[in-house]
């Protein structure tokens, strides 16, 4: 196809060369001149005309040699317009076919490079965007880094200015001490000797402290029933008037030495029962029971062997409530305990030792024997409030006593080594 429209293309760009290489007036003149074929004139023929004759001039010849090639030149232009502009319109035909045939692929194509055009533009524009926030933290880390360089640079100076200070102090320092290093000898021995003044000082009130508490006595009570050892002949023991008890409350001061499997630190009972009431020690334990061995409340690892206890106990046959109290605390509280049960009359409370067999003094085991200090012991016939149970505990309570057994004012009997102490 572009073969076929070529040709006229190849023959106008010949005939615009051949005009444009005529390079002056004189040359086309010599050129013609020399052509006497062509233009029909001779140089030694005279022409005669029809009419006359007459004799041309170079002039004449050169005129009509002018209007000659001006023809000729007219023709070929016509006849070469008429040549393009047929194979114009075909190759316009051709290319309007062309575009038709291939329009639809090459839009689709433009459209995909166009669409991909647009998306690497935005990629160019996100990654210039990127690199131009780059640049300014760079930036901005750059002038923080020059700001901590002098930040550092001036500290640097300060440290150093310091360091130089305190060289120069520890210098004079060390002066004075190697001045003051024999007023320092002497002042060492002066302290060794006050050092050991005070250690003996130390050992003395230790000893003092341990004297006094081994005679101090709780709860503001003045005086307190020893028992010196386990022993089935050392007891105390309480005769109180005829009662008849459907509720109870106690409250005692005690301080063990040991304490075994059971230790008594009280009971009550009669020649029908000798286990009526008892509060016993089951090493850190303490166990109180009510009419017979399967009524009892236990409170856990609350005694410690050598240091003063407060003890208090409450029980009502109404409800079988009771509960057992150690330093201002509420440790153990059981219900259903020897409900509707009511303890008779005519019994002797025994201090240290479990009632045993018909008589005082009957049958004691020593493993059962208490050993250490008892005091502030009351007893009521009555259930305490818990207000009441808890003031029982402070250093006032010697002063509260029971209406049962008042410690300090009813008569308590010691048998065997029991003895009191202030």
């Amino acid at each position: 196809m572009i073969s076929h429209f070529m040709t006229p293309l190849n023959i106008l760009l010949c005939a615009i060369c051949c005009f444009s290489t005529a390079q002056t007036i004189e040359d086309i003149i010599h050129v013609k001149l020399n052509n006497d074929f062509e233009n029909g004139i001779l140089e030694n023929e005279e022409v005669i005309s029809d009419c006359q004759v007459k004799d041309l001039t170079k002039w004449d010849k050169l005129f009509t040699m002018l209007e000659n090639s001006q023809m000729r030149e007219n023709i070929l232009l016509e006849t070469v317009n008429e040549v393009v502009s047929v194979e114009l319109q075909s190759l316009r035909a051709e290319m309007l076919q062309f575009v038709s045939s291939f329009a639809g692929a090459c839009a689709s194509h433009i459209e995909s490079a166009t669409t991909k055009i647009t998306t690497e533009v935005n990629s160019i524009q996100a990654l210039a965007s990127k690199c131009e926030q780059a640049q300014r933290r760079e930036n901005s880390l750059d002038t923080k880094k020059e700001s901590d360089l002098e930040k550092a640079i001036l500290l640097n100076f300060n440290i150093s200015d310091r360091i130089s200070r305190i060289e120069e102090d520890l210098k004079q320092e060390a002066l004075r001490t190697k001045e003051d290093s024999y007023n320092c000898a002497e002042a060492s021995f002066t302290l060794a000797a006050v050092l050991r003044t005070l250690d003996e000082t130390t050992a003395k009130l230790q000893t003092a402290q341990s004297w006094i508490s081994q005679r101090y006595l709780p709860g503001g009570c003045e005086i307190a029933i020893l028992f010196p050892m386990r022993s089935p002949k050392i007891y105390a023991s309480v005769h109180p008037a005829d009662m008849t008890l459907q509720a109870f409350s106690f409250c005692v001061w005690v301080k063990v030495t040991e304490a075994l499997d059971r230790t008594i630190i009280f009971s009550y009972g009669t020649k029908r029962n000798p286990y009526e009431i008892q509060l016993y020690l089951n090493h850190q334990s303490l166990v109180l029971v009510i009419g017979d061995g399967q009524n009892k409340v236990i409170a856990d690892n609350v005694v410690e062997p050598s240091n003063w206890t407060n003890v208090c106990g409450t029980w009502s046959s109404e409800n079988g409530k009771a509960t057992l109290w150690v330093n201002r605390e509420n440790r153990a509280t059981s219900y259903d305990i020897a409900k509707g049960y009511e303890i008779p009359n005519r019994g002797i409370f025994q201090l240290g030792q479990e009632k045993n067999g018909c008589c005082v003094g009957g049958g004691f085991d020593e493993s059962l024997s208490f050993s250490g200090k008892i005091t502030g012991f009351n007893f009521w016939n009555k259930v305490l409030s818990d207000g009441v149970i808890t003031w029982t505990g402070t250093e006032e309570s010697c002063s509260f006593r029971g209406n049962i057994v008042g410690w300090g004012t009813t008569e308590i009997l010691l048998h065997g080594g029991a003895q009191y102490i202030h």
